[in-house]
């Protein structure tokens, strides 16, 4: 192996700044709440929201289109949609293309996802967008189905193979999460979510849903799937995508 003046090797390096890059992670994870508190400007604050989930903003257009599918076939036309998560808007023109007629509404954590997301919906009606960290403002009863797709997960996780998902992302955050979700669906709405770090039959919500259809594995991404407790679940494949919330 090749060796530096120092004695180290470049495998040595190299995992050297990996355990470096990730105490750093995890550092600025922890000091969260420190920065909401600090008198940040607001361009920058929404960085080190305990609402932010996912830090990446990778999309594209019709990126499940077996789920959309699912939505176009269940879902009535003149639907009123909320797309949590929207990123830079492909996900509400997506939906768009396949309920035609429906009202979209994309909210998303990232002032700057949301502004792109106006740019490249400018074109269609009955879109809305806003910016939010979580859907805890939206009415309740208001949506016939609501859509987190590869929102309420961490891809350090997986990246870094974390045996607890602390501190990138809890259990009782993604719980929260889902609680505004049920609020603010219409009974007999449908959740469609898929690719977290947490299990929806986890949640105090998911007794108030049926699970009305799954996904394939192939159709999943690689992401590790943790307990209420945090904690890794060693091979965990997570199948159920698309929750119908019960008409009490």
């Amino acid at each position: 192996m090749l060796r530096t003046n120092q004695g180290y090797g470049a495998g040595d390096i190299a995992l050297k700044i990996v355990q470096l890059r990730r105490l750093y992670l995890i550092v600025l994870f922890r000091a969260r709440p420190l920065f909401e508190r600090l008198p940040l400007p607001h361009w920058l604050k929404w960085r080190f929201s305990r609402k932010r989930f996912q830090p990446f903003n990778y999309t594209l257009n019709d990126r499940y289109p077996w789920l959309f599918t699912y939505a176009r076939d269940h879902l009535p036309p003149d639907s009123r949609l909320l797309s949590f998560g929207c990123s830079t808007g492909e996900e509400i023109v997506s939906l768009k293309r396949y309920l035609p007629t429906a009202t979209v509404r994309g909210i998303d954590v990232d002032p700057r996802n949301t502004k792109k997301a106006h740019l490249h919906t400018s074109s269609l009606h009955q879109v809305e967008i806003a910016h939010a960290k979580d859907a805890s403002a939206e009415p309740a009863n208001s949506y016939d189905a609501v859509f987190c797709l590869a929102v309420l997960c961490n891809g350090y996780l997986t990246a870094n193979k974390c045996r607890v998902s602390e501190p990138f992302c809890q259990f009782s955050e993604f719980e929260l999460a889902i609680a505004d979700f049920t609020r603010c669906l219409k009974p007999g709405g449908l959740l469609f979510l898929l690719t977290t770090n947490f299990r929806f039959c986890d949640t105090a919500s998911a007794k108030e849903f049926d699970t009305v259809f799954a996904a394939q594995e192939s159709n999943l991404a690689p992401d590790l799937i943790y307990d209420a407790n945090n904690k890794l679940i060693e091979g965990e494949r997570y199948l159920d995508a698309v929750f119908r919330k019960r008409v009490t």
